[in-house]
């Protein structure tokens, strides 16, 4: 199968390649993520990206538009509608943008199917994820190939060293990096995702 592989950044992709090649697919890598911050480091995650591509011989697609103003409107839009109890409303977004985005361009490229390198993180919205390319695959007419790559972590984690990539230390939007070394903003989250799940209980028990 043809796949094109959405690709967060270079270390998340060193399982997924290594594991969808080992199945027989022939695989193309795209790099779209407008939610990294700040530049510097949307730079470097691409550069990483390009780099772990050259390594390993894989194709790569490279949108290299950083769209912060986009991506900070729709995500403080996402936080203020609170549409659903889901902790992140903004990861949900987040999710839709680039694997929306994936989809098109796999469709307008003559790919058989879609996926992301995101599947291979135990600290995303997994579940999430996974709805939301669903949708997406069905709402664009593209199939989205679906894999649980998490029990490939930690050999993700070993092929990365082996090739020497840069590897982040947070997931990438200034949400994200704020929740990594804001002690305060952890504390004050905590509060807050258990006060929503403690509604979400009550309202299931109605």
């Amino acid at each position: 199968m043809k796949i094109l592989l959405h690709m967060c950044c270079g270390p998340c992709s060193c399982y997924p390649v290594r594991k969808l090649r080992a199945d027989g697919h022939v695989l193309t890598g795209y790099f779209f993520n407008p939610n990294i911050h700040p530049y510097k480091e949307f730079k470097r995650r691409l550069d990483t990206a390009v780099e772990f591509a050259e390594k390993v011989g894989l194709d790569i697609a490279v949108d290299k538009n950083y769209d912060l103003r986009t991506f900070l409107r729709r995500a403080l839009s996402a936080e203020k509608r609170e549409e659903t109890l889901t902790e992140k409303p903004r990861c949900r977004m987040c999710y839709a943008w680039r694997l929306h985005q994936a989809a098109i361009y796999a469709k307008e490229n003559g790919f058989d199917a879609f996926t992301s390198t995101l599947f291979v993180s135990p600290y995303q919205l997994h579940d999430v994820m996974k709805e939301v390319a669903e949708k997406i695959a069905q709402a664009e007419k593209i199939p989205f190939f679906y894999e649980d790559f998490r029990v490939g972590w930690d050999e993700g984690v070993t092929i990365c060293k082996e090739l020497d990539l840069y590897r982040q230390p947070y997931c990438g939007c200034i949400f994200s990096e704020e929740e990594r070394y804001n002690n305060r903003w952890k504390k004050e989250n905590k509060k807050k995702m258990k006060k929503l799940r403690e509604q979400k209980i009550l309202m299931d028990n109605v």
